[in-house]
């Protein structure tokens, strides 16, 4: 019984979430806080859907209590004949500063729900020349579905016909509940497109690492063009680093160096580094710096000098008394 118990406590140590995963886990619980939508049917539209989560997360998910940043800057730049969006673009602006795609690696349910899919045990695909290619299909989307059908046809892009997470959240989220049975009847082609859309996200993101992240998502590629300039994300100390590779190689995302704009800031890297070149950057408030850059504290050099002498001293001590002992012997014995 007691060997039974030490498996079942080995298998819980073995499968601790990391703190990355807990932040993901609360983040995705905050940006859907609204428990009673999920229960009535009804999307929220209290005082707090006026501002924008950091990550993707669908406005018509019963549970949402903000605006996702991407539906919002469709929103207000298909009204832009009449007003400016300066709202939405100095928040995507100030996550970007802050963050950047810190936020795809720790705020974004999006991305926790294909990490969890790609958990499952299957043949993996590996990321190559032509997974690097197709990663820059998602600007293609972003300029396209995000800016010009927007501002072009008046309609918000790629909410209308792609988004996966408006699908689950917003579509099957509000279809799931008994009390929304009439909108059954006016679902047509589009929902069926949208839903085969979903469909293929989630079967692929089994097999390919985040891959909607990768190969989709507008958002993320808005946050890459604040990679390198961002408050919070990974830096490299280039005097350090050794060109070993282990870095690039050990990350699932189609980076091409540490902390470029396809880098999620998941921190994997800096535990693979042999030189210790790879780090957080940003305040060490928020966060712990590698403990090979903490400096050493000066109080303890004096010490650990003392403490490495104490030795040679005792022994040179014990020679100079002997080497007395015998003067002494030999001073007795010519008396």
């Amino acid at each position: 019984m007691k060997k039974f118990f030490g498996k079942i406590k080995k298998w819980f140590v073995d499968h601790k979430p990391t703190k990355r995963r807990l932040i993901q886990v609360y983040t995705a619980l905050l940006y859907n806080a609204n428990i009673k939508g999920f229960f009535n049917g009804e999307i929220y539209k209290g005082a707090s859907k006026n501002a924008c989560v950091p990550g993707l997360n669908c406005y018509s998910c019963p549970g949402a209590v903000g605006s996702c940043p991407l539906g919002a800057l469709q929103n207000a730049l298909s009204a832009s004949k009449t007003r400016a969006p300066a709202y939405i673009f100095g928040i995507i602006i100030l996550f970007g500063l802050l963050l950047g795609r810190t936020i795809c690696g720790f705020l974004c349910p999006v991305g926790l729900g294909q990490e969890l899919l790609y958990k499952i045990k299957t043949p993996k695909a590996k990321k190559s020349k032509v997974t690097r290619v197709f990663s820059y299909l998602k600007y293609v989307v972003l300029i396209v579905f995000v800016v010009i059908i927007p501002l072009t046809l008046t309609i918000p892009g790629f909410c209308e016909y792609i988004c996966p997470a408006g699908t689950f959240e917003g579509g099957l989220g509000l279809l799931s509940n008994s009390a929304n049975e009439d909108l059954l009847s006016i679902l047509g082609p589009l929902f069926t497109w949208k839903f085969a859309v979903l469909v293929a996200v989630i079967v692929l993101s089994i097999f390919f690492f985040r891959f909607f992240c990768r190969f989709l998502c507008p958002l993320g590629a808005l946050y890459g063009f604040f990679s390198k300039i961002a408050l919070l994300g990974i830096k490299l100390d280039k005097n350090k680093c050794t060109d070993c590779g282990l870095c690039i190689g050990v990350c699932k995302m189609d980076v091409k160096k540490v902390g470029d704009h396809e880098c999620i800031s998941c921190g994997e890297c800096i535990s693979v580094c042999p030189a210790k070149a790879i780090s957080w950057k940003g305040s060490s408030l928020l966060v712990r710096p590698n403990d090979a850059d903490m400096p050493a504290t000066t109080e303890i050099k004096p010490l650990a000098g003392m403490l490495k002498r104490k030795e040679p001293i005792e022994e040179e001590e014990t020679a100079l008394a002997q080497s007395v002992n015998e003067m002494n012997g030999e001073d007795a014995s010519n008396e």
